[in-house]
């Protein structure tokens, strides 16, 4: 036993002091190291994580307005905030109020309507042969612009419903799933449950009960859903699908229509640009911003021009798609300005017009115009004309099979949705417009035109 110090401390008290610090010093680094030890691990899983939900992204959330949800069978709903990104897996759900849309990675537009509810089932965008996407839609409606699968690889691109199933071919269409027959209004008979769908550009492929329904711009087709009593085989005509005479009611534009519409007219560019970007990043990247600008333009509210659009002249270049565009937009310019003079300066001197209405009883009559008729209409029309909105859901344009030569005529069909007020009286209808345009004296003028109500 060793004595104290004049310091008050034995050897043995100072041993026993150095132990106890080496052994919490020990403990402390084995606790630091047992935590960067655990850091690295969970910075591993993080890296594999990202990677994994990088492999299985769908889209993200470009545009919302209200309550949209998304989750897996074996996982808690979340609900979707702009910018956040949806999973292969996931069921997409908005409710009755709600309207959202997602940004695909092949740089298309899926638009979710209110009360939509659908399925990622399946979904790839690599730029190769191994490109597919499969949604589910189990009620409800959406619009699907194609992004460059539908462009690249049409024939994997399908929406699948309880009665059909949607091919495509580079495509701005409308599926609608109704799950119960619904009243239709002034109608006797309700719209039958089964799938419609609305294609505004492009064509699809309606498939149900062994056969093939080709839909094209401004049709609707439809297929009927199965119920317990056409179980026979005699009745199986019933589920063949068919083209709509009209468009039904119940296909109303949503709220971010307007940018979808100036999203569908440059659809394919984009498409084109993000799969080159996919890849050849290095050589595309000087162009991706601007071709990335189309997806971001903001809904602006149709507004009346505040001046007159250029008259379209014939540049030498024959495109009829480019030609019927910019016939068009003159005219749509011009009635929106109430500007009588240029709305008939579209028109040749010679022009037949044809309008087929739907008069109140239902049925449809046919109205002819002179020129001289439609000088005076037009005029008469303009000065009564208040808030006049519309629409342009298709402008499609090849040129005439009777053409020998040279640039025309050309043979234009439009689908336009219009509203407004007509002497103090508000009304709103969807029609189809069908034009053939000539060239003469250097300009377009319509020769013919037909409008027939819906």
């Amino acid at each position: 036993m060793i004595a104290h110090s004049r310091h008050g401390i034995t050897l043995h008290a100072l041993v026993s002091t150095v132990d106890r610090v080496k052994s919490r010093w020990l403990a402390s680094l084995c606790l630091a190291l047992g935590m960067l030890v655990m850091a690295q691990i969970s910075a591993f899983a993080a890296t594999a994580t990202t990677d994994a939900a990088a492999d299985s992204q769908f889209a993200t959330v470009h545009r919302l307005r209200g309550v949209v949800t998304a989750g897996t069978p074996s996982g808690a709903d979340r609900s979707l905030r702009e910018g956040d990104r949806v999973f292969i897996g996931e069921k997409v759900r908005a409710s009755a109020t709600s309207e959202a849309v997602l940004r695909t990675l092949d740089a298309g537009m899926v638009a979710l309507r209110p009360g939509a509810e659908f399925v990622v089932q399946g979904f790839k965008a690599q730029g190769d042969k191994s490109d597919n996407m499969a949604l589910r839609l189990l009620t409800g409606s959406l619009r699907i612009i194609t992004g460059w699968i539908g462009r690249s690889n049409p024939s994997a691109h399908q929406i699948i419903t309880p009665s059909a199933t949607i091919g495509i071919r580079g495509t701005d269409h409308e599926p609608f799933v109704l799950t119960t027959d619904q009243p239709a209004s002034g109608s006797a008979k309700p719209y039958r449950a089964g799938t419609y769908d609305k294609v505004n550009r492009g064509g699809t492929l309606l498939s149900a009960g062994g056969q093939d329904l080709s839909i094209e711009p401004g049709r609707v087709g439809f297929s009927r859903a199965e119920s317990s009593t056409q179980r026979s085989r005699a009745l199986m005509t019933l589920l063949l699908p068919v083209l709509l005479d009209k468009v039904p009611e119940f296909y109303v534009p949503g709220a971010f229509d307007g940018e979808l519409d100036r999203f569908s007219e440059n659809a394919d560019a984009l498409a084109e640009a993000e799969m080159d970007k996919k890849l050849n990043p290095a050589t595309s990247a000087a162009k991706a911003p601007a071709a990335a600008s189309v997806a971001a333009t903001p809904a602006a509210p149709v507004a009346a021009a505040t001046a007159p659009s250029p008259e379209p002249r014939f540049s030498g270049k024959c495109v009829p798609a480019a030609i019927a565009k910019s016939w068009v937009n003159t005219l749509d310019d011009a009635i929106t300005r109430k500007d009588a003079t240029t709305i008939l300066g579209q028109f040749a001197s010679d022009v037949a017009v044809k309008a087929i209405v739907r008069k109140a009883d239902g049925s449809l009559t046919e109205v002819d115009f002179t020129r001289d008729e439609l000088v005076k209409s037009t005029l008469s029309t303009v000065n009564q004309l208040e808030g006049y909105q519309h629409r342009r859901i298709s402008i499609d344009a090849k040129k005439s099979p009777a053409a020998k030569s040279g640039c025309g005529p050309l043979l234009v069909k439009s689908v336009v949705l219009e509203q407004g007020k007509l002497s103090g009286k508000p009304y709103r209808f969807e029609s189809t417009e069908d034009y053939v345009l000539e060239l003469r004296d250097g300009k377009w003028l319509a020769t013919k035109a037909e409008s027939a109500q819906r």
